[in-house]
């Protein structure tokens, strides 16, 4: 897909070639609306980093040194590029949708991520000049399903519902930590886009954990099938809070562009050296309760639904390409490899999901008052 943007509008248009090229009917998103959303600050002084006490930035001109007006770009790539890869890797299951309420869910969730994204584009393009009209157009040629977005997980393949739903659950709940680091940010119209980006997240998040506990509910796929897409994902949601000792991730708070989770209710001094590691604790704090909360669903006489040890099937950070076992244990690399086999999902077990999903009652109905809130 050759593009060529000026304006906006030209992205618009590269945007509208995108969605057909990933073969996405726009007639599933028509009750939608792509738009830019910008919600209110709490405060319009930067809260944290070495520019604290100041007014946020309202334009790029603002900002003092090229170093921060790059790596703020950097941020809004980021974002952006995983908003577009959801996109891509749930287009197919518009196909297999089990209900006409699930697949409400899907179209809402993928229509959401689709103005994430064109939410960073509208940054990009408006306030980054050439830079940015380059970016936001690279966003749109970079495909999930050919392994070239940016971070790990949004190369991964979504081609069942259970995949689905274990992703809403954990790697879009990765993104709310994301987006509200990025919501204390000192670039004023990044910090503004993050709060309606952030309700919409939450649908998402409820979605997923909703999905997962009406597939324990039905009881007919094995929980030790579930597990193994628990696997699966944790791992390289664990991977998108970045590498260990970064110092990306100090540069960006010691210039005010993205805080901590709770920013706003620290009293403490950040520990720079370990935001990232400090950030996925609060992330596998927060899984651990949630994963206790399905286990409620679990049949007394299966095994509990568990979390694989952080140093598992890692890529990024400390562990990467160790060989640890989903309980934290250091393998032979010949035992390694046969574990993987062992804990993640095989050609057998996909082929015996599509059997157990074609009935009709493999999902349990959804509660009345629709997913539980992801936030």
């Amino acid at each position: 897909m050759t593009m060529s943007i000026a304006t906006f509008d030209d992205w618009v248009s590269a945007f509208r070639a995108w969605q057909a090229d990933i073969g996405l009917d726009r007639r599933s998103v028509e009750p939608f609306s792509f738009e830019t959303k910008y919600g209110t600050l709490a405060e319009e002084e930067i809260s944290f980093g070495d520019f604290a006490g100041a007014r946020r930035w309202e334009s790029v001109r603002q900002i003092p040194d090229q170093r921060i007006r790059d790596a703020l770009l950097n941020y809004i790539v980021y974002q952006g590029d995983t908003e577009f890869a959801s996109a891509e890797q749930q287009r197919h299951l518009y196909d297999t949708a089990p209900s006409a309420y699930d697949l409400r869910c899907l179209t809402r969730v993928m229509a959401e991520e689709m103005r994430h994204g064109y939410q960073m584009c509208h940054l990009l393009v408006t306030h980054f000049g050439h830079a940015g009209r380059l970016e936001a157009e690279k966003l749109l040629q970079r495909r999930a399903y050919h392994k070239q977005r940016l971070l790990g997980s949004f190369n991964e393949d979504i081609t069942t519902w259970l995949d689905f739903f274990t992703f809403a659950q954990f790697v879009d709940r990765d993104g709310k930590y994301q987006l509200r680091m990025l919501s204390h940010s000192a670039f004023a119209p990044l910090a503004r886009s993050m709060g309606p980006m952030l309700q919409e997240e939450s649908f998402h998040l409820g979605v997923g954990f909703d999905g997962l506990r009406r597939v324990l509910l039905a009881g007919k796929v094995p929980v030790a099938l579930v597990q193994k897409f628990f696997n699966k994902w944790v791992p390289t949601a664990y991977d998108l809070f970045g590498t260990d000792n970064s110092g990306s991730a100090h540069w960006g708070y010691v210039w005010g562009l993205k805080g901590r989770y709770d920013e706003e209710q620290q009293t403490s001094p950040a520990d720079r050296a370990h935001l990232n590691e400090t950030a996925r604790q609060l992330y596998c704090t927060e899984i651990t309760e949630l994963t206790a909360r399905l286990n409620q669903y679990v049949p007394a006489d299966q095994p509990p639904l568990r979390l694989p040890d952080q140093t598992f099937h890692r890529r990024i950070g400390a562990y990467a390409g160790e060989p640890y076992s989903v309980d934290g244990t250091r393998l032979s690399p010949g035992a390694y490899a046969a574990h993987l086999v062992e804990v993640l999902p095989q050609p057998e077990d996909l082929a015996l999901l599509h059997r157990l999903t074609t009935a009709p009652d493999w999902l349990a109905p959804k509660k009345s008052r629709g997913p539980e809130p992801g936030m």
